[in-house]
């Protein structure tokens, strides 16, 4: 290939990679959104606190449902038009509902949330599984490619509940929960114009989706991939329950948003370094010692004596969470079965968000006695679980 040849061909793969960044940023940003849209509708409905809760929760819980569907997707001659039905599904439900709440019994927007929750999943993990066929096979490529997943990931876990505040600030929380619902049907057609994944040559070989995920725990590096991918997303998921306990002693509850978005300015951060410098090694062995690097930063988080210290803290956090991140997306790459990797990618994607509401539910239980004291019990967790894989790893087992 000559020099004009091989320009050309990072030139497609760069603008492959660009389509793919919007199509995801928009799909997810719906997903993203989704609770903080209708917790502010409800809210504005005269729905009492339980009625929001339970309603936020609708369209949260449906997403361990997500791999029971994903097989499809696996066996799809075309899987661009399972996702692109997938958010199509979703964007609509999600409209219907938020249409339907101001006017209904919550029990009727709440079936329709569930129904679009259902399909939360192949609008995260589902989109990360076609990422392999968007550039070179090379695994500098892929890891740069998902590099700017991973930023996908963490724009839109920021722009859609902000862009949801700001619209229903100077809208209403209806307008908003119309606004991610066309966002979600736009990224439907934008998944389209992805290039096309080649169909299995016998989609009869697809297992099914329990199969699937005891073949993950059967696997050593996924079965780590997966149990420390859980234990992560189940520790972060104590650090917005934590600002708002620690805040007030930093100088005043308010601070606790700041601490939070501290955070998530920290993911986008670690998004931008591995844009420039994408993670190198196996990624199996990358997946325990960053799993380790977010437990030290959660130690540091509790060690911090004022606001600014923990404002870096709350950072660093994130961008080791934000590495991490990298890794597992890696670890699924590299090692998922062609013939499952929708359903692998997806398993994991929903079983990390059941984790993260887990952990907030325990974290909110334990806060009330000494404030640091779940931030130390999961770094010790996460640490623990590094260490354990870490062994594993050494000893060859699988």
């Amino acid at each position: 290939m000559d020099e004009h040849e091989s320009g050309a061909a990072a030139s497609g793969a760069s603008g492959r990679l660009a389509r793919y960044v919007v199509a995801a940023t928009l799909v997810r940003s719906a997903d993203g959104g989704a609770v903080v849209a209708i917790v502010l509708l409800a809210h504005a409905s005269g729905q009492p606190d339980w009625a929001s809760g339970l309603l936020g929760a609708s369209i949260t819980a449906p997403h361990l449902l997500g791999p029971f569907i994903a097989r499809r997707l696996d066996t799809a001659r075309d899987g661009r038009k399972i996702i692109a039905a997938s958010a199509l599904i979703h964007g609509t439900f999600l409209g219907v509902a938020g249409l339907m709440l101001p006017v209904t019994w919550a029990v009727v927007p709440a079936l329709l949330l569930i129904l679009s929750g259902m399909f939360g999943p192949m609008l995260t993990g589902g989109v990360s599984s076609r990422l392999p066929s968007i550039v070179g096979r090379s695994q500098k490529s892929q890891r740069r490619a998902q590099s700017w997943d991973v930023a996908s990931y963490g724009i839109s876990g920021t722009l859609g509940p902000a862009a949801v505040a700001w619209i229903a600030a100077t809208s209403s929380p209806l307008v908003a929960t119309l606004a991610l619902a066309t966002a979600a049907i736009a990224g439907a057609g934008a998944v389209l114009a992805l290039p096309r994944q080649s169909p299995l040559h016998d989609p009869g070989t697809v297992p099914s989706p329990a199969h699937t995920l005891g073949s993950i725990w059967r696997f050593g590096p996924l079965r780590r991939t997966l149990g420390l991918t859980v234990i992560v997303a189940f520790s972060v998921a104590v650090l917005p329950i934590y600002a708002v306990a620690v805040a007030p002693s930093l100088g005043d509850a308010a601070l606790a948003g700041t601490l939070v978005a501290g955070y998530g300015v920290g993911s986008l951060t670690g998004s931008a370094v591995l844009m420039a410098w994408p993670l190198r090694g196996d990624s199996d062995k990358l997946t325990s010692v960053l799993a380790a690097v977010v437990a030290a930063a959660l130690l540091l988080v509790i060690a911090t004596p004022n606001f600014t210290t923990a404002l870096l803290a709350f950072g660093a956090a994130g961008i080791a969470n934000s590495l991490f991140f990298a890794a597992t997306l890696a670890a699924r790459s590299e090692y998922a079965p062609l013939e499952t990797r929708g359903q692998v990618f997806i398993w994991v994607g929903a079983l990390k968000i059941a984790a993260g509401s887990a952990g907030t539910a325990v974290a909110g239980t334990l806060i009330s006695g000494a404030s640091w004291l779940p931030v130390a019990i999961v770094a010790a967790l996460s640490a623990a679980a590094a260490t354990v894989c870490l062994i594993q790893r050494s000893k060859g087992r699988t």
